[in-house]
This record gives C-alpha cells, structure tokens and sequence, in this order.
C-alpha cells in the first residue's frame, strides 16, 4: 500500500519561512520522479516544484528563487523549503509521486497571514 504522508504545515508571517515534508512508503522512492502540488480555495491544483529521480528540479515561476525542493532517498523523504513566503502562497500543499503509479498525499495546509 502507497501512503504519502505530508508534514509541516501551519500558520506563518508573510515573511517568513516553513519547510514541508513527504516521508513516502510502498514505492521504490529513489526511482520515483516526486512533486509538491497546491491548491487555493476555489481555484485548480497547480504544480508548484519537481524533481527527479536523478536530483533535476523545476519550479513555477512563482516560486522561482524563494522555494527549494529536494529529497533524501535513504529516509523516502521529500521537501519542500519555504522562504519570504506571501500571502497567496496559501493553500494545501500536495505530495506527488510519478514512478510505476501515480499517488497523492492527503495534503498540509499552509496560511500564509499580512
């Protein structure tokens, strides 16, 4: 059974910094191309940071230079690092894993306040 099971979530300043976490089971981890996903209230869920099982990354633009994503494949764990975050950086964020399947975390949710 796939479980991702992300973490690190909460209320913080515009300003100010968090750090999600996917701990991933039931997947070859390190072979998987992972991701972090979010989505506002009322609108779509959009990409927000991958990276690959050989350590590329890519991000949206919007978050280009403020967020870092990596991974450490001998814990099965992904992150996302937040930095000078902004109010419509609120929503939940999503863990996803794209290898031999497709798979979602449950989500965090981040509030980012003014």
């Amino acid at each position: 059974q796939v479980q991702l099971v992300e973490s690190g979530g909460g209320l913080v300043q515009a300003g100010g910094s968090l750090r999600l976490s996917c701990a991933a089971s039931g997947i070859i981890f390190s072979t998987n191309t992972m991701a972090w996903y979010r989505q506002a209230p009322g609108k779509q869920r959009d990409f927000v940071a991958r990276i690959t099982s050989e350590g590329g990354t890519n991000y949206a633009d919007s978050v280009q230079g403020r967020f870092t994503i990596s991974r450490e494949n001998a814990k099965n764990t992904l992150y996302l690092q937040m930095n000078s975050l902004k109010p419509e950086d609120t929503a939940v964020y999503y863990c996803y894993a794209y290898g031999k399947g497709v798979y979602w975390g449950q989500g965090t949710q981040v509030t980012v306040s003014s």
